[in-house]
């Protein structure tokens, strides 16, 4: 079984414990992903962030979906 290893996030540089070899007791495990929400962080981002970070970006995904939806609103009101 794999050990568990402190990793620093990619988003804000705070410390964390990455669970991998007991992956149901991660941090990671808090935040429940579509898989939109998994190919949007994948963009910006290859490794493991902590679970504050993953839900503000998964909250910045729909901001940009519910903008996007206005902007196409809009451009098809002209």
């Amino acid at each position: 079984m794999c050990e568990h290893e402190k990793k620093y996030c990619p988003h804000c540089n705070q410390l964390f414990e990455c669970k991998v070899g007991s992956i149901l007791l991660c941090q990671c495990t808090e935040v429940t992903l579509t898989e939109e929400e998994r190919s949007y962080i994948r963009n910006f981002y290859d490794e493991c962030l902590c679970a504050t970070c993953m839900t503000e970006i998964k909250n910045e995904y729909h901001k940009v979906q519910l903008i996007n939806a206005q902007i196409a609103q809009l451009v098809h009101a002209i």
